[in-house]
């Protein structure tokens, strides 16, 4: 099949051992050089630097004549690729934010459609390393996120664009948390041989007790009355920021890789940081936890009402069906040993969630935040 170009439709590809970890298929490999004529570009040379062989994405290094770029082949549906590309637009347009800014074509346009997705180039910003693996750089993290989250307010998407946003979806990713658990457990019995599947059923119930709770709170909270201020206002999350996707520069803490921004709470971004966090140092520390919020919160004030919600979505068990959630696709492959493993970990880590939970459930009342 092709497009309206003559181009074949960009598909996912498979990998196996014998390819090169960044393997992408010769008809795409041609559709990037074909991508990089319509830029004032003199490229030496150009190297794949990551892939989503399974979503049909890659990044490419490029080095050129004006200096390092980035080639970017996006992988969702181009309307939805004009969304997180009219973000970064504005992000370096008006907010001067540290994003990478895009080059523009020779014909004025910030991307190029080939093989029925949307391709770009930016500004391949050198130096940029991780900050350091300490409580230090996950404060630098968070404050960064929270100007990021300020910053992005006001988006306004271009014509054409599909409008992401997840503000108003909070109550249905809570159900499909506390529903998928059930898939989990049938699957627990319909495998039992496995290794992992005893554990997984001895617990299962724990979790999805965890998660009921949690999506009772939320229906009790001010989440409903937070949504109603509209997509524009609350501004764009990353949904994919961590350690890798926030990196210091010469000028500060710059956020790459917008591919997925859309509209939401912005808290977020900062609860995933925080329990994807905790889970890399194996236990909730309080310490870590309140110094976190405060760095947000120094770039991006949060209100009492919104510090409860950021509580309800720290109590879901998260980390739980983060983990879980893949048995859905080869149960047989995924209930082994390692899993088995994995469960165990994250119940012990979930144990020291709760008195963290219950120490900082006042905070914003004792330190007068409302």
């Amino acid at each position: 099949m092709s497009n309206r170009r003559g181009y074949m439709l960009i598909e996912p590809w498979i990998v196996d051992e014998t390819m090169h970890e960044f393997f992408v298929p010769d008809y795409i490999e041609q559709m990037a050089e074909d991508v990089l004529r319509h830029y004032d570009l003199s490229v030496q040379s150009r190297q794949v630097v990551t892939t989503k062989p399974d979503k049909g994405g890659a990044i490419w290094k490029l080095e050129t004549n004006k200096g390092p770029k980035s080639l970017k082949l996006l992988h969702r549906r181009p309307t939805r690729s004009l969304f997180s590309l009219g973000a970064q637009r504005y992000l370096v347009d008006v907010q001067k934010a540290n994003v990478p800014p895009i080059v523009q074509t020779t014909d004025g346009m910030d991307y190029v459609e080939a093989g029925g997705k949307l391709w770009f180039v930016a500004e391949w910003i050198e130096p940029l390393f991780p900050v350091t693996k300490d409580l230090e750089g996950a404060k630098q993290l968070c404050y960064a996120l929270g100007e990021f989250h300020r910053l992005s307010k006001g988006y306004v998407p271009p014509k054409g664009a599909e409008i992401a946003s997840r503000l108003y979806k909070w109550p249905k990713t809570y159900e499909k948390t506390i529903n998928k658990m059930d898939w989990f457990r049938q699957l627990a019995k319909a495998y039992k041989e496995m290794p992992a599947s005893a554990m997984l059923l001895e617990v299962v119930d724990h979790f999805q007790a965890q998660a009921r709770e949690s999506f009772a709170r939320l229906q009790q909270s001010s989440y409903h009355q937070l949504v109603e201020r509209g997509n524009s206002e609350w501004g764009l999350v990353h949904q994919d920021y961590g350690w890798s996707n926030g990196q210091m520069g010469a000028n500060g803490m710059w956020i790459i890789d917008l591919d997925g921004v859309a509209y939401d709470l912005p808290i977020r971004d900062l609860r995933k940081l925080i329990s994807g966090t905790m889970a890399d140092l194996y236990r909730w520390d309080v310490h870590w936890v309140r110094e976190m919020i405060r760095a947000y919160h120094e770039a991006n004030p949060i209100d009492a009402s919104l510090y409860d919600v950021l509580m309800i979505d720290l109590s879901l068990p998260n980390e739980f069906y983060k983990n879980l959630k893949e048995v859905v696709y080869d149960p047989e492959l995924f209930l082994n040993e390692q899993t088995m493993q994995l469960i165990e970990t994250i119940v012990a880590t979930d144990a020291t969630k709760w008195p963290v939970l219950a120490e900082i459930e006042n905070d914003w009342k004792e330190n007068g935040n409302r």
